[in-house]
């Protein structure tokens, strides 16, 4: 194929990444905000079509499609368009988007100053970022391009590692059918409970003859945000409930045995990490040349281990391509709905489509370990004399922190509402007995002490023996 041909075809590629990404910010990520700035939408889906070109590029170069040259300078092409993009371009228009939010900067000349101003001091933090890191040889100048990919990796990097630390841990835990269980009852212990609450409360109320417009106020705004949120818990035991009821359909079936297998791998790295750490092991062999080595040298097979893994490196470089993009995507839009309002919107989606580039950058750079030797020499070429092992010890430093953290988090969460439910069980009871004794007065007292002072010591002793457990 000649030049004009493969470009043709590369840009081909990057218009339908480009109408991908445009689709995507107007229909999930952005559908219910209203658009203010097109540059925003445009800058978003020019940085998704360019992170996806690149991955596009890994695989043609697993494949031997397009010319070599060709490939070399769309490489390049690519990786510059995008360290401009993620270097100067989205950081300066975050700063004049957040400089123009504030009211008393009614002049556009104004705004702009005070935004350049605001944008060397990103770039002078950017680049004091891989000051403490071994990322660069000496021989390499400050306007060098490993400069700006360096940089960029670490941060990538490190969102990297801490998104998959977390997965790691949340993975088996969201997939297997013991956790499943596990949140059903403790949802529906929580339901049953805040019900109780509100029952009570709703009793309290009645029997209160006395009570102030202010406490009745008080209690209506008590109940209206219970009501909140037991509609939440119950949209989510709802969507617990349907996921229970796939799980026992065929594709529910499938889906559930490749969450224990991806179960199984996380534990898996997790544990390979802390092994790199501890012996300061940085692979040098692909892991499907490796693998394939492994079991043809067991069973003493005749195999063309070079065919095989330049084969299964395809698919397997495909598989991580795809999931990574789904999955990012997936974080993204979760993020974005969490955090986004309608002023901020747009800052927020400029600031992950600057993460979003990192990120598939920094992908780039550990998935080169993930091909076959002869096949990474072009992307070291691209990339730069950078220090590559220092990326995947990083990775897996923040890696392992980040499963710890995960693993800590959500035991002292279950800690926690273990420890909630006992102080609520309590309380409800004390409050309970003093509403009685106050409404039904003396002559019952005796009375009252024999139906609640049991309850109310065995609810204390819960509590006291929750606290002293944990």
């Amino acid at each position: 194929m000649s030049f004009f041909s493969d470009s043709c075809l590369v840009f081909l590629s990057e218009f339908i990444f480009f109408i991908g990404g445009w689709i995507f910010f107007m229909k999930e990520l952005f559908k219910n905000y209203e658009v203010q700035y097109k540059t925003v939408i445009f800058s978003f889906s020019i940085t998704f079509s360019l992170s996806c070109i690149m991955f596009e590029l890994i695989i043609f170069e697993i494949l031997g499609f397009l010319d070599p040259s060709s490939r070399l300078f769309h490489w390049k092409l690519g990786l510059y368009s995008i360290l401009f993009l993620l270097v100067f371009y989205l950081p300066f228009q975050i700063s004049y988007l957040i400089v123009r939010n504030f009211e008393f900067i009614r002049s556009k000349r104004v705004a702009l100053i005070v935004s350049c101003v605001l944008w060397l001091a990103i770039l002078i933090l950017f680049w004091k970022i891989g000051d403490p890191f071994p990322i660069l040889s000496p021989k390499h100048g400050i306007l060098s391009i490993e400069q700006c990919v360096s940089r960029v990796g670490v941060i990538g990097v490190t969102v990297m590692a801490f998104l998959s630390g977390f997965g790691a841990v949340n993975c088996p835990y969201t997939y297997m059918s013991y956790f499943v269980k596990i949140a059903l009852n403790e949802r529906n212990s929580m339901y049953n409970t805040a019900e109780q609450s509100g029952f009570w409360s709703r009793f309290k109320t009645a029997i209160k003859s006395s009570s102030q417009n202010s406490e009745v106020k008080r209690e209506i705004i008590g109940l209206e945000e219970m009501a909140r949120q037991l509609f939440l818990e119950l949209v989510d035991l709802n969507r617990t409930l349907d996921r229970i009821s796939f799980s026992k359909t065929l594709q529910g079936k499938y889906f559930n045995f490749v969450g224990h297998f991806f179960s199984i791998y996380c534990i898996w790295k997790i544990f390979i990490s802390s092994i790199n750490i501890i012996f300061d092991r940085v692979g040098k062999v692909d892991p499907v040349t490796r693998s394939i080595e492994i079991v043809v040298g067991y069973l003493g097979l005749k195999f063309d281990v070079q065919f095989w893994s330049q084969n299964i490196s395809f698919l397997v470089v495909g598989i991580i391509v795809v999931t990574s993009i789904r999955g990012f995507l997936i974080t993204l839009t979760k993020f974005f709905y969490a955090i986004s309002s309608s002023h901020s919107s747009n800052i927020i989606v400029l600031c992950l489509a600057q993460i979003m580039g990192m990120y598939f950058v920094s992908s780039v750079l550990l998935m080169r370990m993930n091909v076959p030797a002869q096949y990474r020499v072009i992307i070291t070429q691209v990339l730069g004399d950078l220090q590559f092992n220092f990326y995947h010890r990083w990775f897996d430093v923040i890696f392992l922190v980040s499963a710890l953290s995960s693993i800590g988090f959500l035991y002292l969460a279950h800690q926690q509402k273990q420890i909630a439910e006992k102080h609520n069980n309590l309380f409800t009871m004390l409050d309970l007995y003093q509403d009685h004794k106050k409404s039904n007065g003396k002559n019952s007292k005796q009375h009252e002490a024999a139906i609640l002072y049991p309850a109310f010591v065995r609810a204390h002793l819960e509590f006291a023996s929750a606290v002293w457990n944990s």
